[in-house]
């Protein structure tokens, strides 16, 4: 999803980044600025590529494609996506179904160090704004609750010198700790947006050159232990991140992951939607997007060693001719999904079939009400304030789990008039409702949400309702995979010919800035192998790494 979900802040971790180290610059400009390769004479035959997937990845691929090319004739793009829509897991859904108000359903923020997002937001002039600061009336307020108190909680109007003095206090040198920690792992693992590594066919052989196996290989708990990080702080913020962001305790995710979740300075989003980056991505390559088809075959044909794709069309119209069709003569594919979710047959089978990994059935519930979240659902004296986000960790008591793992209050909303009486409630309370988004492991209906957590405080208007909610939407997503200690990856070959892979960076780092970068990544890698120059360790070939070395001698 990173799939990073709405986490403003999430805690004083980016007081101190803004105290203790400099900004640090938004856009790349060794990866924007690379230059197209020549792969072609004018004389050649057009290449034909098929992308399956329309999110991060197939979005980022098609761009790429386009922008790699120079003194020959455009590629044909064809991208083809199941979905009704562009975004994949970063999509959104309207309030009270009413198009002025988007809400973000999937990945809904990107943070400054992610420069393929933040590079294409540029280029495309898509408006950005800064996630923070779009409740009205107040300030956000984070709370970590456990289930039976809140362990932590922070005011992103509290800070000041005195709050940070309490807060390292509390966890000693801990917060500076992960901090050059997550900056460490970042810094490694943003080389691989350097032409000397990028782009690279292996992800684990360029994991493990820079270093990062070495955190994949632990788990998030270990990694933080092992960098002299207290057992408080893990458990009180950096589980609570993990949880948010990929629903995992740092004894199940792998520590570059947890440092991923860590990773929140400088988030942003794009007005009306994050998926308008990804639109924006295949309008501008010049692709034909295929919405509503699902790729069912992929041959190889033996006489041309291109490929044919079957694809079926779901559409509304019964008397629709062609709903299945047969596209022929691809140079290139690319795969830019989870391949267990595709369900595609290939011919011949794939020399190199990448295994099934359990995804996180996520529920995602968005839903607007008159009333806000109960003070005495979360153990607080009456008339208290209840934190505006609401982060998870655990307990001792296992048999009493917590039925979600965040609680958000996104915004306060005027309904329109078709919602204004569509439950019993006062009159007072209907100039402005409630949006919150909820993400948990089941899925919450109406009456649950409003016994459990909602503050009624006319308990005659509702009557014997045990619906408070005026508008509510659901969602289960496969969100990201389980993400445990592991220190090989998935490769971007799926046949050793023309079929490329995505998705391996999943089980790495499950995000839409490194869809995005994996994406561009394979995109340069098909590129090279039509102008002959095969795979890659990196954009420089040995023998231009010889070149380098012999000029540095000659120095």
């Amino acid at each position: 999803m990173s799939r990073r979900v709405a986490i403003a802040s999430i805690f004083f971790l980016s007081v101190l980044i803004w105290l203790f180290y400099p900004s640090q610059p938004n856009v790349d400009p060794r990866f924007s600025g690379r230059p197209p390769i020549n792969w072609c004479r004018c004389d050649d035959s057009i290449k034909n590529v098929a992308i399956i997937g329309a999110g991060a990845g197939g979005a980022s691929a098609a761009a790429s494609i386009d922008k790699l090319q120079v003194g020959c004739p455009s590629a044909n793009i064809d991208v083809f996506e199941r979905n009704g829509y562009v975004g994949g897991r970063s999509t959104t859904v309207h309030a009270y179904n009413d198009p002025s108000m988007p809400v973000e359903l999937g990945g809904s923020i990107f943070v400054e160090v992610n420069h393929m997002l933040v590079n294409a937001a540029k280029d495309y002039h898509l408006p950005v704004q800064d996630y923070r600061g779009s409740i009205r009336g107040g300030a956000e307020v984070l709370g970590v609750w456990d289930g039976q108190q809140f362990i932590f909680i922070q005011s992103d109007a509290s800070y000041g010198w005195w709050n940070i003095v309490k807060l390292l206090w509390r966890y000693g040198m801990s917060p500076i700790r992960t901090q050059n920690l997550v900056k460490k792992t970042v810094g490694a693992f943003l080389k691989m947006y350097e032409p000397e590594h990028f782009p690279f066919e292996s992800l684990s052989e360029k994991a493990f050159e820079l270093g990062l196996t070495t955190s994949t290989a632990m788990t998030g708990s270990q990694l933080l232990a092992a960098n002299g990080i207290n057992a408080a702080f893990a458990h009180d913020i950096a589980q609570a991140s993990t949880r948010v962001n990929y629903a995992q305790n740092l004894d199940q995710i792998h520590g570059v992951e947890t440092m991923v979740s860590m990773a929140t300075d400088g988030a942003m989003s794009i007005q009306g939607g994050n998926w308008q980056i990804f639109n924006s991505m295949i309008e501008n390559s010049g692709a034909t997007l295929h919405l509503n088809t699902s790729v069912t075959e992929i041959t190889l044909l033996a006489d041309s060693n291109k490929y044919a794709l079957k694809t079926v069309r779901d559409s509304d119209d019964a008397q629709d001719p062609t709903p299945i069709s047969t596209h022929s003569a691809y140079d290139s594919v690319i795969l830019a999904a989870p391949l267990q979710f595709t369900n595609i047959t290939f011919s011949p089978p794939l020399a190199n079939q990448p295994p099934a990994i359990p995804y996180v059935s996520l529920h995602v519930t968005l839903f607007t009400s008159p009333y806000a979240l109960s003070p005495s659902a979360f153990n607080l004296p009456p008339d208290s304030d209840v934190p505006t986000m609401i982060l998870t960790t655990t307990n001792s008591n296992s048999s009493n789990p917590i039925p979600f793992n965040s609680i958000t209050l996104l915004d306060i909303l005027s309904p329109p008039p078709p919602f204004q009486n569509s439950i019993p409630a006062p009159a007072t309370t209907r100039e402005a409702e409630y949006l919150y988004k909820i993400f948990s492991l089941q899925p919450l209906n109406a009456s649950f949400i409003t016994t459990n957590f909602l503050e009624i405080h006319d308990k005659e208007s509702m009557g014997d309702s045990t619906n408070a909610i005026t508008w509510m939407y659901e969602k289960r997503w496969d969100g990201y995979p389980y993400l445990p200690p592991r220190v090989t990856f998935d490769g971007t070959r799926l046949d050793g010919k023309g079929l490329w892979y995505t998705s391996g960076v999943e089980g790495f780092i499950s995000t839409m800035e490194t869809s995005a970068l994996m994406g561009a990544n394979v995109a340069e890698l098909v590129v090279r192998s039509w102008e002959g120059a095969g795979g890659a360790t990196g954009v420089v070939k040995e023998e231009e790494k010889k070149e380098k070395k012999d000029e540095e001698v000659e120095l």
